[in-house]
């Protein structure tokens, strides 16, 4: 990985790729970092060599969302609320749209594009440290209740949304959304183990079970997505995003 480098990505010889996210201090992703990510998995589902990928972090958590540094850099336009919004939708599609199965190996936090993440993904390990929620309501703006929905019931989302409560693994885990919670130490193996598992089945099959899943899911993720996104950037274009993102960021101090 170069110094600019966010994501780097590995194929192994039993078709089980890794790509691992390293964006310090938080893993809160930049435009570019989206753009990124999305590019790797993308090109990682079209490698016929791919069966599987694992995707993880590196750091005190698995995705802090927004590198909300950037939005906060442009208070005269709203180039980088566009851009950051494109970024996030194309690596959430990306992840759900990938052809062959991604496992979310999720530790630490997953905040905000991190749910985007892991809720888009086809199957979670989680360490035992691992907590999931969405500030957005702290930050001036919204997004990713669609995957939280995959994650958690309805009425515990809107819980979740409104007070930006966070729910531990141990509880997606009883909720049936994480496959399993491990020691965090134990979290990269126990997810490549996972993999290994599904790569050792016929491609072509695992290939035509993720487009038909896809397929027969009761809503258009994406659609949905995009949707939420328009609620943010018209909290940006009237101030209100900023006027809260500064207060919070006052209470804070």
């Amino acid at each position: 990985m170069t110094a600019d480098q966010i994501v780097s990505a590995s194929v192994g010889s039993d078709g089980v790729a890794e790509v691992v996210v390293d964006s310090p201090p938080v893993n809160a992703l930049p435009v570019a970092g989206w753009f990124e990510l999305a590019g790797v998995v993308r090109g990682l589902g079209e490698d016929p060599d791919v069966r599987v990928v694992v995707l993880r972090a590196e750091g005190r958590g698995f995705n802090a969302g927004v590198d909300i540094k950037e939005l906060q850099a442009e208070r005269d336009g709203h180039r980088a609320l566009v851009a950051v919004n494109r970024g996030c939708y194309a690596a959430f599609a990306a992840v759900y749209e990938c052809a062959v199965p991604v496992i979310a190996a999720v530790h630490g936090f997953c905040l905000g594009g991190g749910v985007g993440l892991a809720g888009n993904a086809d199957v979670i390990l989680a360490s035992e440290d691992a907590v999931f929620g969405l500030p957005e309501v702290d930050r001036g703006a919204l997004g990713a209740a669609t995957h939280l929905s995959r994650l958690v019931p309805q009425h515990k989302m809107r819980a979740m949304m409104y007070t930006s409560a966070t729910a531990t693994a141990a509880e997606l885990q009883r909720f049936g959304s994480v496959h399993a919670v491990v020691p965090r130490d134990q979290l990269r193996d126990a997810a490549v183990e996972f993999a290994r598992e599904i790569a050792a089945k016929d491609p072509a099959v695992i290939r035509a079970a993720k487009e038909s899943l896809n397929g027969i899911d009761p809503w258009d993720v994406k659609k949905s997505y995009r949707f939420e996104q328009g609620f943010t950037f018209e909290l940006g274009l009237t101030g209100v995003a900023d006027r809260v993102r500064d207060s919070f960021g006052r209470e804070r101090q």
